[in-house]
């Protein structure tokens, strides 16, 4: 149910934001009287779902949902439509516009997706405000992983500052951390203040693992659910029970006892439960891995004290700029990440897989539209890079005509469209290969 949903949301935001970029080339091209054959969400390749004639203007759905297009006459595009070039240049085709013209064209999906993250940004802060951990409220400190370990973190480590910089925000310490290239961290470790050195390579670890450092919860364990293979529930646990102890041991905090159960994997171990009042001796054998086999409730809110910020709706926009500004920023130094041979970033690029696990597994709307901004975010700079076939490809042979004065071949455009489209073919083949490989990890 839970993949369900998350495809669900993803689809979802995936078409809105879709046709918001193709509605971006579809209003300069009006504006500027081109005529526009087709308005497409996914791609028709062979055949469409849907279609409806209205003008000069064919809208459908497609069955491929690798994207969308407006198929624009007289521009070499995603159609490959050859013929209609080898026609006299008719006024109101792309090719028949000024340079400034047909710039604004390309650059229309861009700005769409750009303007469309802000307004949603804005709509989040106006209608729930901006809820935070403060970094000095994780009053338990941190819990990592081996990485985090490795790193030279520990459990309970609190922390002060990056490179000697307060972080507000807990969860934005990580990405200080990473995108920032930090080489410190100061942490406070039984009442001392220690200096923890990040290098390259700690940070090329960061990048390839997730939970190196996250929140240290109390131990608390009620069972909401179980697995497809549990043996928790093949022992007789049900939904409900309060997970009190293991083999008679007590634990204080969450990685105290998932530890416990590491250390445990493949043996029997006495689980201590509370159900309707009564307490239970219930034997369980772990599986291979150290695990229980079961979903628990993992919502703290009760325990740590969160920080929100509401806006008016005046202040909502400036803030919702800000934001916008903010994330475009942060993903830039993300991107360049994945061409750093130290950091290889590019061993963590995603595809469908990746993005989809982005959406949580309960429907939230608040979640969603942050989501949906952010991949709206994306959307924009990947158009925006100068790769034939995408708008940066176009963009850039226009401002390459209005630089010097001459307009490339069509010839030419169409050679590149080829390449660009074989260029983006093995970016998505390569990204998606990499979520296959790490569901087989």
């Amino acid at each position: 149910m839970d993949i369900l949903i998350k495809a669900a949301q993803f689809l979802l935001s995936l078409s809105l934001l879709i046709v918001l970029h193709e509605m971006g080339h579809f209003l300069f091209a009006k504006l500027f009287k081109c005529r526009v054959e087709k308005f497409y969400l996914f791609f028709d390749a062979g055949f469409s779902l849907f279609k409806i004639k209205r003008g000069e203007t064919e809208y459908g759905m497609g069955w491929l949902p690798l994207g969308g297009y407006v198929k624009i006459a007289g521009m070499i595009d995603e159609s490959m439509d050859k013929d209609q070039m080898k026609q006299p240049v008719k006024p109101y085709e792309f090719r028949a516009k000024k340079p400034y013209q047909r710039l604004l064209i390309m650059l229309g999906g861009v700005m769409m997706n750009f303007l469309a993250a802000i307004v949603i940004y804005a709509g989040i802060l106006y209608a729930w405000g901006d809820q935070y951990l403060p970094v000095e409220n994780v009053k338990y400190g941190i819990e990592v992983n081996e990485v985090g370990y490795d790193i030279g973190f520990r459990n309970g480590d609190k922390i002060l500052s990056v490179d000697n910089k307060n972080i507000e925000n807990f969860s934005s310490v990580v990405p200080e951390i990473v995108l920032n290239k930090a080489t410190s961290v100061q942490v406070e470790r039984n009442g001392s203040t220690i200096d923890i050195p990040i290098s390259d390579q700690d940070i090329a670890q960061m990048i390839r693992s997730s939970g190196v450092i996250g929140i240290r919860y109390p131990f608390r364990f009620t069972v909401t659910g179980f697995g497809s293979q549990s043996p928790a529930q093949e022992a007789g646990m049900q939904v409900g029970d309060d997970v009190l102890k293991l083999n008679g041991n007590n634990f204080e905090y969450h990685d105290q006892f998932t530890a416990f159960l590491k250390q445990n994997a493949g043996n029997e171990v006495l689980v201590t439960a509370r159900r309707n009042g009564e307490i239970l001796d219930i034997p369980v054998t772990l599986s291979e891995q150290g695990m229980l086999g079961v979903s628990w409730d993992g919502n703290y809110a009760d325990v740590f004290e969160f920080k929100t910020i509401q806006y008016g709706l005046l202040e909502s926009v400036p803030a919702g700029i800000a934001r916008g500004w903010e994330t475009s920023s942060d993903y830039l130094k993300q991107f360049k990440l994945i061409f750093n041979r130290t950091t290889k970033g590019y061993e963590s690029l995603g595809g469908f897989i990746t993005i989809g696990n982005i959406f949580p597994g309960i429907w939230n709307w608040r979640v969603f539209w942050n989501m949906t901004a952010f991949l709206s975010i994306i959307l924009a700079i990947m158009n925006i890079l100068p790769i034939p076939a995408l708008d940066g490809g176009h963009v850039m042979f226009v401002l390459y005509e209005m630089i010097s004065g001459r307009k490339p071949s069509e010839k030419f455009l169409e050679y590149a469209q080829y390449i660009g489209l074989s260029i983006l073919l093995v970016l998505v083949l390569y990204a998606n290969a990499n979520d296959v490989i790490r569901l087989f990890r």
